[in-house]
């Protein structure tokens, strides 16, 4: 058995020989001969000897052919390796909990317990899309804080914490709508409400936190059912004022600073010079190999970021991938109408056990228009889980956090496992539970006794 490191001392020994040489050293006997040609310097100075060693030595026991096959894989094991070290970086991750979540056993991850403490255990940019409505302040029993100020830091944690678990140049949806309450900043007393403009808070929040703001999408909830604003006795000059019927759906992207060179998409070269930024932390590339099969009538070389490479791709784009028609008209405005969901019954009970349900309107967009078939969707907030069903309705695995579990759990299990939902569903949902609520909370939030 070779020591580390060996197959590396070999290559580079053997690499700089001749010319003649440089044909045969590496020994693919494919196309990834001419990718190392090119890279093998940059590879040496990124990686260290085991990493580089574990590419080459994948690299060696898959059977490639076309040129394309080679460059799609070289691409593949060279971003997981650089994936691999980012999240090296953070020491605090929990064993048990990731393997939790990246088990093929389930479709559907059912996690108890607060969700600041459940994110700081999960390996950095593991979800490759955030997508909730969170608890609005003081507006339901089971979410009361102090004051305004208590539950905005607390929102700020947690949204700071998601920045690190969410993958690279991917997507938060945040819904959330404005409200009329008291924020306990001046006076506790009934004539201290105001309006709380939630949605300009959250999006100073997410800024401040690193990301960047993409839209502001309004969700038209239409006619409005109370009469407590029509004042028909008092039709004059400051009685009148509108009801509120619309919420936030807040886009963000995560752009971390990458640095780090990605291989060409066309010729899988790592011979690449910084170009510019599409946008502030989206760094882009231009090929420099001048073997590169795709070359301007200027002679410039391919030009790409991480981004492209991912939302260019082959498989990206394959028809599994695709929106429906009917789904893009819905959403070509960035003013959407559709009716919240209806949670009461003729009988004047509540059918679905939240009083918050989140609808499938917005979790069905959220999930096709940014993410891929088998990437994992997070709500960390999941309340009654529509966001994981909604996930693994669309071929995706949903992970929700919840925190109140004695008041959630059967109302969840219900809703997952209603014969209802398992018809639309293409594969049959797997549901697996991992309980961290016995486990300190990190929240400012007010118990009942408070």
């Amino acid at each position: 058995m070779q020591k580390p490191g060996a197959v590396i001392e070999t290559v580079a020994r053997e690499f700089q020989g001749s010319n003649e040489k440089k044909e045969k050293v590496f020994g693919f006997n494919n196309y990834v001969d001419k990718i190392f040609e090119t890279s093998f310097d940059y590879l040496e100075k990124i990686l260290t000897p085991r990493e580089l060693e574990c590419l080459i030595t994948r690299l060696r026991r898959r059977k490639l052919r076309s040129t394309q096959e080679c460059v799609r894989y070289f691409n593949q094991i060279f971003c997981d390796i650089i994936k691999a070290k980012h999240r090296a970086e953070y020491g605090f991750r929990d064993a048990e909990l990731m393997n939790f979540i990246n088990s093929p056993e389930s479709n559907a991850k059912i996690i108890w317990g607060d969700c600041l403490n459940v994110l700081k255990k999960m390996d950095s940019e593991s979800i490759q899309l955030m997508v909730t409505s969170p608890p609005y302040y003081n507006a339901r029993e089971y979410s009361k804080w102090a004051n305004i100020n208590d539950y905005l830091l607390d929102m700020e944690e947690i949204i700071r914490e998601t920045y690190r678990v969410l993958d690279n140049h991917r997507v938060w949806v945040f819904n959330v709508g404005d409200i009329f309450d008291n924020p306990k900043t001046i006076t506790k007393s009934v004539w201290g409400k105001a309006r709380l403009p939630l949605g300009a808070y959250f999006v100073n929040i997410f800024e401040k936190c690193g990301f960047t703001f993409v839209d502001d999408i309004i969700w038209d909830k239409g006619e409005v059912q109370s009469e407590r604003q029509t004042r028909e006795s008092k039709p004059y000059p400051m009685y009148q004022y509108p009801m509120n019927c619309y919420e936030h759906l807040l886009v963000f992207h995560k752009h971390r600073l990458d640095l780090i060179r990605y291989p060409c998409p066309v010729c899988g070269s790592l011979k690449v010079n910084g170009n510019t930024q599409s946008e502030p932390g989206l760094q882009s590339w231009e090929c420099k190999n001048l073997a590169c099969f795709e070359r301007s009538a200027s002679n410039r070389g391919k030009r790409f970021s991480f981004k492209t490479n991912i939302v260019q791709s082959k498989e990206s784009q394959s028809s599994k991938n695709e929106i429906p028609v009917e789904l893009l008209k819905k959403w070509r405005r960035d003013i959407t109408k559709f009716s919240p969901v209806i949670k009461i019954n003729s009988k004047g009970d509540n059918k679905l056990g939240h009083s918050a349900p989140f609808p499938k309107d917005i979790t069905e967009m959220a999930i096709k228009f940014f993410t891929y078939v088998g990437e994992k969707v997070m709500d960390p907030f999941a309340g009654s889980f529509t966001t994981v069903i909604s996930a693994v309705e669309n071929d995706r695995i949903g992970v929700g956090i919840e925190l109140n579990k004695n008041i959630y759990r059967s109302v969840a299990l219900r809703a997952l496992k209603s014969d209802k939902q398992l018809d639309l569903y293409k594969n049959k949902i797997t549901i697996e539970e991992f309980d961290l609520t016995s486990e300190p909370k990190l929240h400012r939030q007010l118990s009942k006794s408070q």
